[in-house]
Protein backbone atom coordinates (compact mmCIF):
# COMPACT_ATOMS: atom_id res chain seq x y z
CA UNK A 1 0.00 0.00 0.00
CA UNK A 2 1.47 3.42 -0.94
CA UNK A 3 2.26 5.90 1.80
CA UNK A 4 -0.10 8.74 2.59
CA UNK A 5 2.36 11.36 1.28
CA UNK A 6 2.96 9.44 -1.93
CA UNK A 7 -0.77 9.20 -2.53
CA UNK A 8 -1.31 12.89 -1.86
CA UNK A 9 1.50 13.95 -4.19
CA UNK A 10 0.15 11.84 -7.05
CA UNK A 11 -3.41 13.06 -6.46
CA UNK A 12 -2.24 16.66 -6.44
CA UNK A 13 -0.56 16.23 -9.81
CA UNK A 14 -3.62 14.52 -11.27
CA UNK A 15 -6.06 17.15 -10.05
CA UNK A 16 -3.82 19.94 -11.30
CA UNK A 17 -4.39 18.48 -14.77
CA UNK A 18 -8.16 18.81 -14.45
CA UNK A 19 -9.94 21.79 -15.93
CA UNK A 20 -11.90 22.47 -12.74
CA UNK A 21 -8.70 23.42 -10.96
CA UNK A 22 -5.86 24.25 -13.32
CA UNK A 23 -7.21 24.02 -16.86
CA UNK A 24 -5.13 25.92 -19.35
CA UNK A 25 -1.91 25.95 -17.34
CA UNK A 26 -0.64 22.72 -18.90
CA UNK A 27 1.68 23.31 -21.84
CA UNK A 28 1.75 21.58 -25.19
CA UNK A 29 1.10 22.13 -28.89
CA UNK A 30 -2.14 23.95 -29.58
CA UNK A 31 -4.88 22.21 -31.51
CA UNK A 32 -6.81 23.73 -34.37
CA UNK A 33 -9.20 26.45 -33.23
CA UNK A 34 -12.24 24.43 -34.26
CA UNK A 35 -11.13 21.15 -32.65
CA UNK A 36 -13.54 19.82 -30.08
CA UNK A 37 -14.52 16.58 -28.44
CA UNK A 38 -17.13 14.47 -30.19
CA UNK A 39 -20.06 13.00 -28.34
CA UNK A 40 -23.79 12.34 -28.47
CA UNK A 41 -26.23 14.81 -26.98
CA UNK A 42 -27.96 12.60 -24.45
CA UNK A 43 -30.85 15.05 -24.06
CA UNK A 44 -31.59 14.84 -27.78
CA UNK A 45 -31.23 11.07 -27.51
CA UNK A 46 -33.76 11.11 -24.67
CA UNK A 47 -36.15 13.17 -26.78
CA UNK A 48 -36.05 10.54 -29.53
CA UNK A 49 -36.16 7.41 -27.36
CA UNK A 50 -38.03 8.52 -24.24
CA UNK A 51 -40.19 11.51 -25.22
CA UNK A 52 -42.30 11.40 -22.06
CA UNK A 53 -39.25 11.63 -19.80
CA UNK A 54 -37.74 14.30 -22.03
CA UNK A 55 -40.92 16.38 -21.79
CA UNK A 56 -40.78 16.16 -18.00
CA UNK A 57 -37.13 17.26 -17.91
CA UNK A 58 -37.80 20.22 -20.20
CA UNK A 59 -40.91 21.24 -18.26
CA UNK A 60 -38.83 21.37 -15.08
CA UNK A 61 -36.15 23.30 -16.93
CA UNK A 62 -38.58 25.92 -18.20
CA UNK A 63 -40.12 26.26 -14.75
CA UNK A 64 -36.76 27.25 -13.28
CA UNK A 65 -36.31 31.01 -13.23
CA UNK A 66 -33.40 32.97 -14.71
CA UNK A 67 -32.19 30.45 -17.27
CA UNK A 68 -32.69 32.55 -20.40
CA UNK A 69 -29.25 34.19 -20.49
CA UNK A 70 -25.62 33.69 -19.50
CA UNK A 71 -24.70 37.38 -19.43
CA UNK A 72 -26.66 39.65 -17.09
CA UNK A 73 -26.52 43.39 -16.49
CA UNK A 74 -26.40 44.33 -12.80
CA UNK A 75 -27.45 47.87 -11.90
CA UNK A 76 -28.10 50.02 -8.85
CA UNK A 77 -28.47 53.80 -8.51
CA UNK A 78 -25.16 55.42 -7.71
CA UNK A 79 -23.00 52.56 -8.96
CA UNK A 80 -21.58 51.96 -12.42
CA UNK A 81 -23.10 49.12 -14.44
CA UNK A 82 -21.73 45.69 -13.59
CA UNK A 83 -22.15 42.30 -15.25
CA UNK A 84 -22.72 38.72 -14.14
CA UNK A 85 -21.53 36.01 -16.52
CA UNK A 86 -22.22 32.27 -16.35
CA UNK A 87 -19.35 30.11 -17.55
CA UNK A 88 -18.83 26.47 -18.37
CA UNK A 89 -15.55 24.93 -17.19
CA UNK A 90 -14.83 23.46 -20.63
CA UNK A 91 -12.49 24.26 -23.52
CA UNK A 92 -14.94 23.39 -26.31
CA UNK A 93 -14.65 26.23 -28.88
CA UNK A 94 -18.42 26.26 -29.39
CA UNK A 95 -18.83 27.77 -25.94
CA UNK A 96 -15.32 28.84 -24.84
CA UNK A 97 -15.22 31.96 -27.00
CA UNK A 98 -16.23 35.07 -25.08
CA UNK A 99 -19.20 36.87 -26.65
CA UNK A 100 -18.47 40.43 -27.86
CA UNK A 101 -20.72 41.93 -25.18
CA UNK A 102 -18.68 40.19 -22.47
CA UNK A 103 -15.39 41.33 -23.99
CA UNK A 104 -16.66 44.91 -24.07
CA UNK A 105 -17.89 44.68 -20.47
CA UNK A 106 -14.49 43.43 -19.28
CA UNK A 107 -12.72 46.22 -21.18
CA UNK A 108 -14.74 48.79 -19.21
CA UNK A 109 -14.59 46.97 -15.89
CA UNK A 110 -12.98 48.24 -12.72
CA UNK A 111 -12.74 44.75 -11.28
CA UNK A 112 -13.06 41.17 -12.52
CA UNK A 113 -13.99 38.28 -10.24
CA UNK A 114 -13.84 34.53 -10.83
CA UNK A 115 -14.78 31.71 -8.50
CA UNK A 116 -11.07 31.33 -7.65
CA UNK A 117 -8.40 33.90 -8.46
CA UNK A 118 -5.30 31.72 -8.26
CA UNK A 119 -5.69 28.54 -10.30
CA UNK A 120 -1.99 27.66 -10.40
CA UNK A 121 -0.68 24.18 -9.59
CA UNK A 122 1.25 25.73 -6.71
CA UNK A 123 -1.95 27.07 -5.16
CA UNK A 124 -3.58 23.69 -5.63
CA UNK A 125 -0.67 21.94 -3.93
CA UNK A 126 -0.87 24.25 -0.92
CA UNK A 127 -4.63 23.83 -0.62
CA UNK A 128 -4.43 20.05 -0.77
CA UNK A 129 -1.70 19.97 1.84
CA UNK A 130 -4.05 21.80 4.19
CA UNK A 131 -7.06 19.66 3.34
CA UNK A 132 -5.57 16.18 3.07
CA UNK A 133 -8.14 14.54 5.35
CA UNK A 134 -10.95 15.83 3.12
CA UNK A 135 -9.41 14.15 0.09
CA UNK A 136 -8.26 10.69 1.18
CA UNK A 137 -9.12 8.22 3.91
CA UNK A 138 -6.79 8.49 6.89
CA UNK A 139 -8.75 6.31 9.32
CA UNK A 140 -8.29 2.88 7.79
CA UNK A 141 -11.39 2.99 5.59
CA UNK A 142 -11.10 1.84 1.99
CA UNK A 143 -13.17 2.74 -1.02
CA UNK A 144 -12.63 -0.79 -2.28
CA UNK A 145 -14.73 -2.22 0.55
CA UNK A 146 -17.60 0.14 -0.30
CA UNK A 147 -18.01 -0.82 -3.98
CA UNK A 148 -18.74 -3.96 -5.93
CA UNK A 149 -15.77 -5.61 -7.61
CA UNK A 150 -16.97 -4.37 -10.99
CA UNK A 151 -17.39 -0.76 -9.85
CA UNK A 152 -14.04 -0.76 -8.07
CA UNK A 153 -12.31 -1.96 -11.23
CA UNK A 154 -13.88 0.98 -13.05
CA UNK A 155 -12.48 3.32 -10.39
CA UNK A 156 -9.03 1.78 -10.75
CA UNK A 157 -9.14 2.37 -14.51
CA UNK A 158 -10.16 5.99 -13.95
CA UNK A 159 -7.33 6.52 -11.50
CA UNK A 160 -4.78 5.03 -13.90
CA UNK A 161 -6.07 7.21 -16.76
CA UNK A 162 -5.62 10.21 -14.49
CA UNK A 163 -1.92 9.44 -14.15
CA UNK A 164 -1.81 7.56 -10.85
CA UNK A 165 -1.13 3.97 -9.80
CA UNK A 166 -4.38 2.00 -9.59
CA UNK A 167 -3.81 1.02 -5.95
CA UNK A 168 -4.27 4.65 -4.91
CA UNK A 169 -7.98 4.27 -5.64
CA UNK A 170 -8.63 2.56 -2.31
CA UNK A 171 -7.67 5.68 -0.35
CA UNK A 172 -9.73 8.20 -2.34
CA UNK A 173 -12.92 9.74 -1.03
CA UNK A 174 -15.88 9.18 -3.40
CA UNK A 175 -16.20 12.89 -4.26
CA UNK A 176 -12.61 12.92 -5.50
CA UNK A 177 -13.26 10.04 -7.89
CA UNK A 178 -16.38 11.88 -9.07
CA UNK A 179 -14.17 14.87 -9.78
CA UNK A 180 -11.82 12.74 -11.86
CA UNK A 181 -14.88 11.47 -13.74
CA UNK A 182 -16.06 15.03 -14.43
CA UNK A 183 -13.53 15.43 -17.24
CA UNK A 184 -13.47 13.10 -20.20
CA UNK A 185 -10.21 11.81 -21.65
CA UNK A 186 -10.78 13.96 -24.72
CA UNK A 187 -11.32 17.16 -22.73
CA UNK A 188 -8.26 16.45 -20.60
CA UNK A 189 -6.19 16.11 -23.80
CA UNK A 190 -7.68 19.31 -25.19
CA UNK A 191 -6.59 21.24 -22.12
CA UNK A 192 -3.16 19.60 -22.09
CA UNK A 193 -2.70 20.74 -25.70
CA UNK A 194 -3.10 24.37 -24.68
CA UNK A 195 -6.84 24.92 -24.96
CA UNK A 196 -8.18 27.30 -22.31
CA UNK A 197 -11.49 26.82 -20.56
CA UNK A 198 -13.98 29.68 -20.67
CA UNK A 199 -13.15 30.94 -17.17
CA UNK A 200 -9.51 31.37 -18.12
CA UNK A 201 -10.49 33.29 -21.23
CA UNK A 202 -12.15 35.77 -18.91
CA UNK A 203 -8.94 35.93 -16.86
CA UNK A 204 -6.82 36.48 -19.98
CA UNK A 205 -9.10 39.29 -21.15
CA UNK A 206 -8.85 40.97 -17.74
CA UNK A 207 -5.06 40.65 -17.73
CA UNK A 208 -4.97 42.23 -21.19
CA UNK A 209 -6.43 45.38 -19.62
CA UNK A 210 -4.30 45.23 -16.50
CA UNK A 211 -7.22 44.34 -14.24
CA UNK A 212 -6.42 42.41 -11.07
CA UNK A 213 -8.56 39.30 -10.70
CA UNK A 214 -10.44 38.73 -7.46
CA UNK A 215 -11.56 35.34 -6.19
CA UNK A 216 -15.01 34.91 -4.67
CA UNK A 217 -13.85 31.64 -3.13
CA UNK A 218 -10.65 29.79 -2.34
CA UNK A 219 -9.54 26.37 -3.50
CA UNK A 220 -9.75 25.27 0.14
CA UNK A 221 -13.38 26.33 0.40
CA UNK A 222 -14.25 24.52 -2.82
CA UNK A 223 -12.60 21.33 -1.62
CA UNK A 224 -14.41 21.72 1.69
CA UNK A 225 -17.76 22.07 -0.07
CA UNK A 226 -17.19 18.89 -2.07
CA UNK A 227 -16.11 16.99 1.02
CA UNK A 228 -19.09 18.23 3.04
CA UNK A 229 -21.57 16.19 1.00
CA UNK A 230 -22.71 13.39 3.35
CA UNK A 231 -20.58 10.27 2.93
CA UNK A 232 -23.47 8.03 1.94
CA UNK A 233 -24.58 10.48 -0.74
CA UNK A 234 -21.02 10.84 -2.06
CA UNK A 235 -20.93 7.08 -2.51
CA UNK A 236 -24.40 6.90 -4.07
CA UNK A 237 -23.54 9.68 -6.56
CA UNK A 238 -20.32 7.91 -7.50
CA UNK A 239 -22.19 4.66 -8.16
CA UNK A 240 -24.57 6.49 -10.50
CA UNK A 241 -21.66 8.08 -12.36
CA UNK A 242 -19.89 4.75 -12.70
CA UNK A 243 -22.94 3.38 -14.51
CA UNK A 244 -22.27 5.99 -17.21
CA UNK A 245 -18.46 5.90 -17.14
CA UNK A 246 -18.30 4.93 -20.82
CA UNK A 247 -20.34 7.97 -21.83
CA UNK A 248 -18.03 10.73 -20.60
CA UNK A 249 -17.82 12.43 -24.02
CA UNK A 250 -21.60 12.16 -24.37
CA UNK A 251 -22.07 13.78 -20.95
CA UNK A 252 -19.85 16.67 -21.97
CA UNK A 253 -21.59 17.08 -25.32
CA UNK A 254 -24.90 17.22 -23.47
CA UNK A 255 -23.65 19.99 -21.17
CA UNK A 256 -22.22 21.93 -24.12
CA UNK A 257 -25.58 21.79 -25.87
CA UNK A 258 -27.46 22.82 -22.72
CA UNK A 259 -25.19 25.83 -22.35
CA UNK A 260 -25.27 26.84 -26.01
CA UNK A 261 -29.08 26.50 -26.21
CA UNK A 262 -29.63 28.26 -22.86
CA UNK A 263 -31.16 25.11 -21.40
CA UNK A 264 -28.96 24.98 -18.32
CA UNK A 265 -32.07 24.57 -16.19
CA UNK A 266 -32.29 21.03 -17.54
CA UNK A 267 -28.98 20.00 -15.97
CA UNK A 268 -30.27 18.84 -12.60
CA UNK A 269 -33.54 17.26 -13.86
CA UNK A 270 -31.45 15.39 -16.45
CA UNK A 271 -29.06 14.19 -13.76
CA UNK A 272 -31.94 12.98 -11.62
CA UNK A 273 -33.28 10.96 -14.54
CA UNK A 274 -29.91 9.25 -14.89
CA UNK A 275 -29.91 8.58 -11.14
CA UNK A 276 -33.40 7.06 -11.31
CA UNK A 277 -32.33 4.78 -14.15
CA UNK A 278 -29.49 3.60 -11.90
CA UNK A 279 -31.92 2.93 -9.06
CA UNK A 280 -30.96 5.96 -6.96
CA UNK A 281 -33.67 8.16 -5.39
CA UNK A 282 -33.82 11.94 -6.01
CA UNK A 283 -32.64 12.52 -2.43
CA UNK A 284 -29.21 11.21 -3.52
CA UNK A 285 -28.36 14.71 -4.72
CA UNK A 286 -29.78 16.70 -1.80
CA UNK A 287 -26.39 17.13 -0.15
CA UNK A 288 -24.78 18.02 -3.47
CA UNK A 289 -27.34 20.72 -4.20
CA UNK A 290 -27.06 22.22 -0.72
CA UNK A 291 -23.26 22.18 -0.49
CA UNK A 292 -22.33 22.96 -4.10
CA UNK A 293 -25.14 25.33 -5.03
CA UNK A 294 -27.24 26.76 -2.18
CA UNK A 295 -24.49 27.34 0.39
CA UNK A 296 -21.86 28.45 -2.11
CA UNK A 297 -24.27 30.79 -3.89
CA UNK A 298 -24.87 32.75 -0.71
CA UNK A 299 -21.17 33.00 0.05
CA UNK A 300 -20.33 34.09 -3.51
CA UNK A 301 -23.06 36.72 -3.37
CA UNK A 302 -21.58 38.09 -0.14
CA UNK A 303 -18.09 38.18 -1.69
CA UNK A 304 -19.34 39.90 -4.85
CA UNK A 305 -21.36 42.65 -3.14
CA UNK A 306 -18.38 44.89 -2.22
CA UNK A 307 -17.22 44.80 -5.84
CA UNK A 308 -20.71 45.57 -7.12
CA UNK A 309 -21.08 48.44 -4.68
CA UNK A 310 -18.04 50.10 -6.23
CA UNK A 311 -19.53 49.55 -9.68
CA UNK A 312 -18.21 48.41 -13.04
CA UNK A 313 -17.52 44.87 -11.87
CA UNK A 314 -17.47 41.77 -14.06
CA UNK A 315 -18.29 38.61 -12.13
CA UNK A 316 -17.85 35.24 -13.88
CA UNK A 317 -19.02 32.03 -12.18
CA UNK A 318 -20.22 28.59 -13.24
CA UNK A 319 -23.53 28.77 -15.08
CA UNK A 320 -25.28 26.43 -12.63
CA UNK A 321 -24.92 29.12 -9.97
CA UNK A 322 -27.16 31.59 -11.86
CA UNK A 323 -30.72 30.17 -12.08
CA UNK A 324 -33.45 29.42 -9.61
CA UNK A 325 -34.70 31.15 -6.45
CA UNK A 326 -31.35 30.52 -4.76
CA UNK A 327 -29.20 31.46 -7.75
CA UNK A 328 -27.00 34.54 -8.01
CA UNK A 329 -29.45 36.40 -10.23
CA UNK A 330 -32.23 36.12 -7.63
CA UNK A 331 -29.87 36.75 -4.70
CA UNK A 332 -28.57 39.96 -6.24
CA UNK A 333 -32.11 41.16 -6.85
CA UNK A 334 -32.87 40.46 -3.19
CA UNK A 335 -29.82 42.60 -2.37
CA UNK A 336 -31.32 45.61 -4.13
CA UNK A 337 -29.92 45.29 -7.64
CA UNK A 338 -31.75 45.33 -10.94
CA UNK A 339 -30.56 42.29 -12.87
CA UNK A 340 -31.59 41.99 -16.51
CA UNK A 341 -30.62 39.46 -19.21
CA UNK A 342 -28.26 40.56 -21.99
CA UNK A 343 -27.67 37.33 -23.93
Amino acid sequence: MPSFNQTLQHIRRAICALIFIAGGFVGGPALADDAHCQGTDMLAEMQAKKPDIYAKVMAESKALSNTEAMLWKVEKPGAGTSYLFGTMHLSDPRIAELPPAAIDAIAHARSVALEVADLSPEAMAAAMANAAKLIVYTDGQSLKSMLSDDDYKKVERIVVKSGMPGEFAALMKPWLVSMLLATSDCERKQVASGKAVLDLRVAAEAQKHGITITGLETIESQLGALASIPDDQQLAILKVELDYVDRADDMMETMVQMYAKRQIGAAMPFQLVLAAESGAPPSTFDGFKKALLVDRNGKMRDAALPLLEKGNAFVAIGALHLPGPGGLVALLRESGYTVTPVE
